[in-house]
């Protein structure tokens, strides 16, 4: 029986679309993987970063050295060492000034002892002269008697004031000679912890020159007070003021943000290689509790809140593409272009304020090849995180 040639028709057209779909199917890219993020409510800030890591600072560091050279005779703390404000902490070899104040002590001792004498013999020749005076109103003596006997008592009187002066000066004497003595002694001006001792006991310290720094025999640091010191970009440092509210982020504790508040904006900008011009600024801790076992020189982070949003629209920052724009990826595994309006910005969280509505995925891994308008893509799997981590 001959097949009718309509149907013979529609056979081959159904071969040749079946081939077609075959062939497609076969030749079509996978669709791509892309790292996907739901719009969510949340807080949105802008903020301002330093430009450069910063350092934790104390609020105070003494770098301590006697003023006198020599060599070191005691050495009395060893570093990590705590220490008491007025505790001795390295002394020279001063056994000649020791002497030498042992030397004013005796010398006053004896000025003391000529003052006692000087002054009895005053007191003796000051009651001569009365009993001469009243033997003259009686008669019985003359006036030239009288003069003498005051004249005497006058003389008498100013060897006591000599030798109190002499006193005064043994005990000036004494006070320099301490002075001197003092200044082979390095004590603790605050209560802190030794960072680091430069010098063994028989060791010869000298000095600096004028100009020229060297290591500080013990360096010492008041731990009890400490902030973060970090370089803003000269472009964000007009907008800044005392007291606002920041956060800190510390390598040693990844993770943790720590409250603080801006303490300090430095009243110039710094030049590094004539590249960076940047402003020092100080943040210190709100809650200086919360951060176990800080040392002096961590590397940190720190981040000044301008304004703030709570309870906003807002995708990651990394979603957005200039203009405003994102990729959506749709219920068709298609990924869409959308502008939109955004508020306010950090390097986290960028609000939106029309655009996009909540549950929406936006793509944030926009530097893969291929990801744009138009493809098809599908959201990379979240790997969990490993036990124990």
């Amino acid at each position: 029986m001959r097949v009718p040639a309509l149907l013979r028709n529609g056979l081959a057209a159904l071969l040749i679309a079946g081939v077609a779909a075959g062939v497609w199917f076969a030749t079509r890219s996978d669709p791509l993987a892309v790292v996907a993020a739901a719009v969510e409510t949340g807080r949105v800030e802008t903020t301002i970063a330093n430009t450069r890591a910063g350092s934790v600072s104390a609020c105070r560091r003494a770098r301590l050295a006697p003023p006198a050279g020599g060599r070191i005779e005691k050495l009395a703390v060893r570093e990590g060492d705590r220490v008491k404000r007025g505790q001795l902490l390295l002394e020279l070899w001063n056994e000649d000034l020791t002497a030498r104040e042992r030397v004013s002590r005796e010398q006053l001792q004896s000025a003391r002892s000529h003052l006692r004498e000087a002054c009895l013999i005053s007191e003796a020749a000051a009651r001569e002269a009365a009993r001469t005076r009243q033997l003259r109103d009686k008669g019985f003596v003359s006036e030239e008697r009288v003069d003498r006997a005051e004249s005497d008592a006058k003389a008498r009187q100013a060897g006591c004031d000599s030798a109190r002066a002499q006193v005064q000066e043994a005990q000036a004497r004494i006070g320099a000679s301490r002075a001197d003595t003092a200044r082979t002694a390095v004590r603790a001006p605050f209560d802190g912890i030794v960072a680091e001792v430069n010098g063994e006991v028989g060791e010869f310290l000298t000095p600096s020159p004028p100009g020229i720094p060297t290591l500080p025999a013990i360096d010492l640091i008041d731990d009890s007070c400490l902030y973060v010191t970090a370089p803003i970009d000269e472009v964000d440092a007009a907008r800044l003021k005392v007291g606002m509210a920041g956060r800190i982020s510390l390598d040693a504790y990844r993770g943790k943000h720590f409250p603080g508040r801006l303490r300090r904006i430095a009243p110039y900008v710094l030049a590094v290689e004539k590249q960076a011009r940047t402003v020092e600024v100080e943040v210190e801790f709100d809650n200086p509790g919360e951060v176990r076992h800080l040392l002096v020189g961590y590397s940190a982070d720190v981040e000044i809140i301008l304004a703030g949003s709570d309870a906003v629209l807002r995708i990651p920052t990394s979603a957005l593409l200039p203009g405003n724009r994102v990729l959506l990826l749709g219920a068709e595994s298609t990924l869409e272009e959308r502008s939109i309006a955004i508020g306010l910005s950090n390097g986290e969280f960028t609000e939106v304020k029309s655009g996009l509505a909540r549950g929406d995925r936006v793509v944030t891994s926009l530097e893969r090849p291929g990801v744009k308008a138009g493809a098809r893509a599908v959201a990379e799997a979240k790997v969990p995180a490993a036990a124990g981590r």
